[in-house]
């Protein structure tokens, strides 16, 4: 699989922020956001074998793994059996997806968390996808200004969501509006900053 780097951190963002993690992050990537704060993962990367990929995690034996990219459910075939691996040792997995591709095939093995395009992306998810999605699963909703809020209203008015949902404002934006919106529509969301650019770490 193509790897574009592995690295101990805090998880930055989700139902797990805050907690010690290992991310994998896979090279690749179908989208081109216009806020995408990874671009030198959108190509390029590492080849690696699952087995030294396994490796690596086996040594720094961590309770959380988070799988990332670009957009790691490009490489699935070669992320199953990562993942199979990883859920057998009891490892708790979170997968981080752009939403256009199916992932009901990795949920047996691992929590996801669809990152559902906004329009200040330029790009979209498929809606469709969150049907899928688990009380144990999260949907992201990246807000840069009110017309993405309004967005990700109508898309929870439109397509109940089992799991968790977060608002996370582009980093640099002026989160009072996006505060006021939630607040003012009474929005069953967590305003969520990126933890790890306010404590400046990866």
């Amino acid at each position: 699989m193509k790897i574009a780097e592995i690295f101990t951190s805090l998880q930055g963002e989700g139902k797990n922020q805050g907690k010690p993690c290992l991310f994998i992050r896979l090279a690749g990537c179908n989208l081109s956001c216009r806020w995408c704060d990874t671009a030198y993962a959108r190509d390029g990367g590492t080849e690696m074998r699952c087995g030294e990929v396994l490796e690596f995690c086996w040594r720094k034996n961590p309770r959380q793994v988070c799988i990332t990219g670009g957009e790691p459910l490009l490489q699935k075939d070669a992320l199953l059996h990562l993942l199979t691996s990883l859920h057998k040792r009891g490892t708790d997995v979170d997968i981080e997806t752009n939403g256009t591709i199916a992932f009901t095939d990795v949920q047996p093995y691992a929590s996801i968390c669809m990152d559902v395009k906004c329009p200040s992306s330029g790009e979209t998810s498929d809606l469709s996808l969150l049907a899928a999605i688990r009380p144990q699963d999260s949907v992201k909703f990246v807000v840069g200004d009110e017309e993405d809020c309004r967005y990700a209203h109508r898309v929870m008015q439109d397509h109940p969501i089992a799991g968790e949902c977060f608002f996370s404002p582009v980093y640099g934006a002026d989160c009072r509006p996006l505060v006021d919106y939630i607040l003012e529509n009474d929005l069953p969301v967590r305003f969520q900053v990126q933890l790890h650019k306010v404590l400046g770490v990866k």
